[in-house]
């Protein structure tokens, strides 16, 4: 009946009824007109669909056999890599859920250095199972999470159950490690040479507290990479100590000083400036000479009081005068000047002295004496300082030579990869087999653990098992193997309990892990597993995206604070 009166008051243009008339609202305008929004299914499967789309540009760089890739920045420059979080920090992306599978790479580079190419194709392949259980089934996002997540924790498990300890202290454990690393690198290529320079570059600068036990490996800040172009890929090395880009101050200042004396300052031997702007009105000749005189002295005093610790090299991150100069060659004192702040804390954590702020309050157990020998060398076309043969040197710097800056900085990445390993093996001591042989594994134990689940939660617990084949079934992709007949035959092994089988990323064959010697950290397994999985849960619990203009295009965001706005 309501019905037929509202067509009849309709047609008849009549006022409508009391009773009609509060039935008829008027539309809201909640957003702006050109604010665009996704919602419901549609957000999620566009989610998905990026996700998948970033995966796939850098599946093909996983395993030994991987391609490179070259990017070429605005301006103008190349970069040529594997490193998943080399290539995906350099694109430009506009999805926002593709920049949050970025992101993925980003943490895992920060987290643990190593397993950035996995986790952002673990992530995809996550996304991708998520999409039967939205479009053919309809299942709800909330029921998909929750297997995701019941199957996480039991992963996480499993692989701490499959896990073998490592003694940190065996070399050829820790070289099998880190050569599992770099053999998918660029650098793989060259043999033992960067395993050998990322192993002993950790343990120069690790440290154990006396009392818990714990492990400090700070290798960003006192493990320096030296690149130098040109040379031969052998002449790269490890030094026991440390070296800079400068030259002495004053040509008759000595170049090589066996156990030298160090001293370290970050004040300036010269004479202070004003910090603003300082005018001084001189009317006799006498004064001029006074004034003169009385930076004269303060210098003299300054390089007395360094002088009468007997130091052979003092270091300074501040200037050196001329008159400065003078006084220390003198003295037979060699002298450094604008060092860097990170280099002058390298050279102290090395030759066990300290850095002094004041002149006039050195004292003798200031100046360090841990070093063998200092010298000058040039390399090229600039001189470098090395401080060397240095007692139980606690920083280094690795010197890298070259054929070009291109294989300079794909060996340096390589390199930082394989210390994160390293230092990760001595956060947590123990590995897993790697070539797929893990993620094999663990599938394999999901399905058997998902028959035990009896809701809705077995399908999408079984999802995430499923998911874990992609690593394997990449690496068999990439060297050209025959992927259903290989992975077939590799699921078959783990179902009788060969859970060591992994592929061969060389030759495209099924190998034991445990004869072939490929390990890997437990920590960045699990690391990647936790990233992946948590990042699918994220991006199929967003239902709605909703995007407007800036600020500046279309002015202050309806309902919102101008004055707010223009803050922002």
């Amino acid at each position: 009946k309501a019905t037929v009166s509202v067509l009849n008051w309709t047609s008849r243009c009549l006022t409508p009824p009391p009773h009609i008339s509060k039935m008829v609202q008027q539309q809201v305008m909640v957003l702006q007109n050109n604010t665009k929004r996704e919602h419901g299914r549609k957000a999620q499967l566009n989610n998905i669909s990026a996700g998948k789309s970033v995966a796939d540009l850098i599946r093909t760089t996983l395993g030994p056999r991987s391609m490179m890739k070259m990017i070429l920045d605005p301006m103008g420059g190349t970069q040529i890599t594997n490193d998943g979080n080399a290539i995906l920090r350099e694109i430009d992306v506009v999805h926002p859920a593709a920049k949050h599978m970025i992101e993925l790479s980003r943490a895992q580079d920060e987290e643990c250095g190593d397993g950035t190419t996995s986790v952002i194709i673990l992530g995809g392949e996550m996304l991708a199972m998520c999409q039967p259980f939205l479009e053919v089934h309809n299942t709800h996002p909330i029921k998909i999470v929750g297997g995701y997540m019941k199957a996480l924790d039991d992963a996480v498990k499993f692989m701490a159950e499959l896990a073998l300890p490592v003694d940190v202290n065996n070399d050829e454990e820790m070289f099998g490690i880190v050569n599992s690393c770099l053999g998918t690198k660029f650098v793989g290529r060259y043999g033992d040479m960067a395993t050998k320079l990322a192993v002993q570059a950790v343990r120069t600068v690790q440290r154990a507290d006396q009392v818990s036990g714990v492990y400090e490996v700070d290798f960003k800040r006192y493990a320096k990479v030296e690149k130098i172009p040109g040379g031969h890929m052998e002449e790269c090395k490890v030094l026991d100590g440390v070296m800079f880009n400068k030259d002495i101050t004053h040509p008759k200042m000595r170049r090589n000083i066996k156990n030298p004396r160090v001293l370290l300052l970050d004040c300036p031997l010269e004479y202070k400036k004003a910090e603003s702007m300082l005018n001084v009105e001189i009317t006799d000749d006498q004064d001029w000479e006074k004034l003169m005189e009385m930076e004269e002295k303060w210098i003299q005093d300054v390089c007395e009081s360094i002088i009468r610790v007997k130091p052979d090299v003092v270091i300074t991150e501040k200037g050196i005068s001329d008159l400065a100069q003078h006084y220390l060659v003198k003295a037979g004192i060699t002298a450094f000047r604008r060092l860097r702040k990170t280099d002058n804390n390298r050279v102290a954590r090395a030759t066990g002295a300290t850095i002094i702020h004041r002149p006039e309050e050195i004292k003798d157990s200031d100046v360090g004496t841990q070093a063998g020998l200092l010298t000058v060398q040039k390399i090229g076309d600039e001189y470098f300082t090395f401080i060397v043969e240095c007692q139980d040197p606690k920083a280094c710097t690795i010197l890298l030579r070259g054929a070009s800056k291109d294989t300079l900085n794909e060996i340096e990445r390589n390199l930082l990869d394989a210390m994160n390993v390293a230092r990760n093996i001595f956060f947590c001591p123990k590995v897993c087999y790697g070539g797929g042989s893990i993620e094999m594994a663990v599938s394999q134990k999901l399905m058997e653990q998902s028959k035990s689940i009896r809701t809705v939660q077995q399908k999408t617990y079984q999802a995430v098992a499923q998911a874990l084949e992609v690593i394997p079934r990449t690496l068999i992709q990439n060297c050209g193997g025959a992927v259903i007949k290989l992975l077939t035959e590799l699921r078959s092994k783990h179902a009788t309990g060969a859970h060591t089988m992994g592929v061969d990323g060389e030759e495209g064959k099924l190998v034991d892990m445990k004869e072939y010697g490929i390990m890997e950290p437990l920590m960045v397994k699990q690391q990647t597993l936790k990233t992946a999985v948590e990042a699918a849960c994220v991006l199929i619990r967003i239902d709605d995206i909703v995007s407007g203009v800036s600020v500046g295009e279309g002015g202050p965001r309806q309902g919102g604070n101008k004055d707010e706005d223009d803050m922002e």
